[in-house]
């Protein structure tokens, strides 16, 4: 059934009429002795001060941590089905989103002024990215088959992990890193555009092992991509979006101190894509995204050994009239495989780390179009294959009064060569739930394979993006709030751009982050001011604004949480934005309104509610070459689901 966009909105009304109407009956059945014996009667306490992994490689409390960090847990996630890994990113302080069209559609996201390609992603470790464009199909992964999302602000990260980790690290975890009970839960769900999903997750638990295997399928009808089609030989029509997704986790203890597990991650999907021309006015794209790893670990009480491997793929084939073959498609196959031993050692006090890590990155390209002469060439495109070799060492400390961290990396890559990174930052507390702290930290982006063998645009002499970055912050942690002041100061050489290394730029902000809870409710706000400039002395763009990158963004949310339902309205609000490096075309400022809430229909039948852009905000994520890329108008997703424990 296709409704129109009145007929939506009609039924999208009822929809939230009859999930608030159930929101009151439920609060009604609340004060009953029956629902009250069947639920926990308390109240779910939400932890502000998380555990966070990836900004120490140990697991640290957020309140110990130098860098700004942000924890996305299962319980966040649930606000997000039937949606993406993109989707839940920009609705997070600091991360703007660019997007050509609906779901699946490509998509590039900034954070610290940095876009994709100099922000780090990881999936349970593993490196995940197309090594050709430089960044990683978020809009691909499904947010139902993952656990949490850690985000690590500014470069701190890249002495930890190595390249591309200039702007941050954004680490994804699988379902099954976390096994609390055997359970069984199905999931099913409709929304707007005939968007529907279905999935089931089961997981298995005992003394010893833990077992967790999810498979869910999505598929909508979309929306034209295209918000200026009629302008342009494009195809005015709706552009869907199909895929099949599915998690792994396994781990088990094979003696007091020895375990091993294993984790997967992988979507099949299926994007519509506007084509130029009538030509082939079915186009499409097909892709395979994921990542797998294993690992042993050893632990004494003084160290904990791991050693792990892994391997992530992001293959993208293309049937559209740009093809080589429409029916073949144009292909760019990458495939990482990564292996990595690491060691903490209690050195009393404090804690360091030592490892060294192996990384082959590979590309498998069908034959490209090379424009560089005015007209279209086929040409082959085969990049040689890379190795990076690469040892760190680290220390951290977390105490009662100060805390600690310190490290240092070198990656030796086939490439270009050496390139080493280090990290040191401090904090202490001078009152009581006060802390102020600073840090120093170095970053370098290596050149994608496009940079460097792409035909027509290629120089294989390219040096990496490097970067001189500088933080200081004060930090309020006490009671139910924790409230986060955040200056950055950041200079960017080598820009790689018209394959050269001439590119400079500066980037500095300010971010406030406070998260409330008082009681039953739960309030916060993030501000972040960006002032990122092109310092390319040469250049005619010249303390220009870069691209997408807007001054002033904000949130604020407030939600009500009860032990049988939870409501949460929040507002992001995204200032005016280039999408030119001449600073000629600007984007306007727009601020969206979602609402997400749950209810407990029966003891393990659960029901959520998403509705975003509930004001209908007509704005604007990305227009590039004069094609002006649509968004959605108010939109929801509904869904149900059952526990099995």
């Amino acid at each position: 059934m296709v409704l129109s966009r009145s007929s939506s909105r009609t039924y999208l009304r009822l929809s939230i009429l009859s999930a608030l109407g159930l929101f009151a009956v439920n609060t009604a059945m609340a004060a009953t002795p029956e629902v009250t014996n069947t639920n926990d009667s308390e109240i779910p306490q939400v932890e502000l001060d998380k555990i966070v992994v990836t900004a120490t490689r140990t697991p640290t409390k957020t309140s110990n941590v130098i860098a700004q960090t942000r924890v996305i847990d299962s319980e966040e996630l649930q606000r997000y089905q039937g949606q993406t890994v993109t989707d839940v990113l920009k609705n997070q302080p600091g991360i703007n989103i660019t997007q050509s069209g609906g779901m699946g559609t490509t998509s590039n996201f900034y954070m610290r002024g940095y876009d994709s390609k100099q922000v780090l992603v990881l999936i349970d470790g593993i490196r995940y990215s197309s090594i050709s464009t430089g960044t990683p199909s978020l809009n691909l992964l499904s947010a139902d088959q993952i656990d949490r999302i850690e985000i690590l602000y500014g470069a701190s990260g890249s002495s930890i992990y190595g390249s591309d980790a200039m702007g941050g690290v954004i680490q994804i975890f699988t379902k099954g890193s976390r096994v609390d009970q055997s359970n069984v839960s199905t999931t099913i769900g409709y929304g707007s555009h005939n968007h529907y999903q279905v999935g089931v997750t089961g997981q298995l638990k005992n003394d010893t092992s833990s077992l967790s295997l999810g498979v869910s399928r999505n598929k909508t009808d979309g929306f034209n991509a295209i918000a200026n089609s009629d302008a342009f030989d494009y195809n005015a029509d709706d552009d869907g979006f199909e895929s099949t997704n599915a998690s792994l986790g396994l781990q088990h203890k094979l003696s007091d101190s020895l375990s091993a597990g294993l984790s997967a991650l992988y979507s099949d999907s299926t994007t519509d894509i506007d084509s130029a021309g009538a030509l082939f006015p079915n186009a499409y794209s097909d892709q395979k995204n994921g990542s797998a790893n294993a690992f042993i670990q050893h632990q004494t009480l003084l160290t904990t050994t791991k050693l792990s491997y892994g391997q992530s793929i992001d293959k993208l084939t293309s049937h559209d009239n740009n093809s080589i073959n429409y029916q073949d498609g144009s292909k760019f196959n990458t495939t990482q495989e990564q292996a990595r031993l690491e060691s903490q050692i209690n050195a009393q006090p404090g804690t360091v780390t030592v490892g060294a890590e192996w990384l082959s990155q590979k590309l498998n390209a069908s034959d490209v179009l090379d424009f560089s002469s005015g007209s279209a060439t086929q040409t082959a495109y085969h990049p040689d294959d890379r190795t990076v070799k690469s040892a760190f060492v680290g220390y951290q400390l977390a105490d009662t009064y100060y805390d600690l961290q310190a490290n240092y990396r070198v990656d030796d890559n086939s490439q270009y060569g050496n390139e080493s990174t280090y990290n040191v930052g401090a904090a202490m507390r001078p009152l009581d739930g006060i802390r102020i702290g600073a840090s120093y930290a170095t970053g370098f982006r290596a050149p994608t394979f496009n940079d460097l063998y792409y035909p027509g645009y290629s120089n294989p002499d390219l040096k990496p993006e490097t970067s001189k970055n500088t933080e200081v912050f004060v930090e309020y942690n006490k009671g139910n709030q924790i409230s986060r002041l955040t200056g950055y100061h950041t200079d960017v050489e080598d820009l790689i751009g018209g394959n050269t290394n001439t590119g400079e730029a500066k980037i500095k902000g300010i971010s406030l982050t406070s998260d409330w809870r008082m009681d039953s409710f739960l309030f916060g706000l993030g501000y972040d001011y960006l002032d990122a400039k092109n310092k390319t002395a040469s250049s005619p763009n010249y303390n220009n604004d870069l691209v997408y990158r807007p001054q002033n963004s904000g949130l604020i949310y407030i939600g009500y949480q009860q032990p049988t339902f939870n409501v949460r309205l929040e507002a992001k609000h995204t200032d005016d934005r280039f999408s030119d490096v001449a600073n000629q075309t600007k984007l306007d400022s727009y601020t969206l309104v979602n609402l997400s809430g749950s209810v407990y229909l029966a003891p393990n039948l659960r029901a959520n509610l998403r509705v975003d852009n509930l004001t209908d905000e007509n704005y604007t994520l990305s227009n590039q070459f004069g094609t002006e890329y649509a968004t959605d108008g108010i939109n929801y997703f509904t869904s149900l689901t059952y526990n099995w424990f």
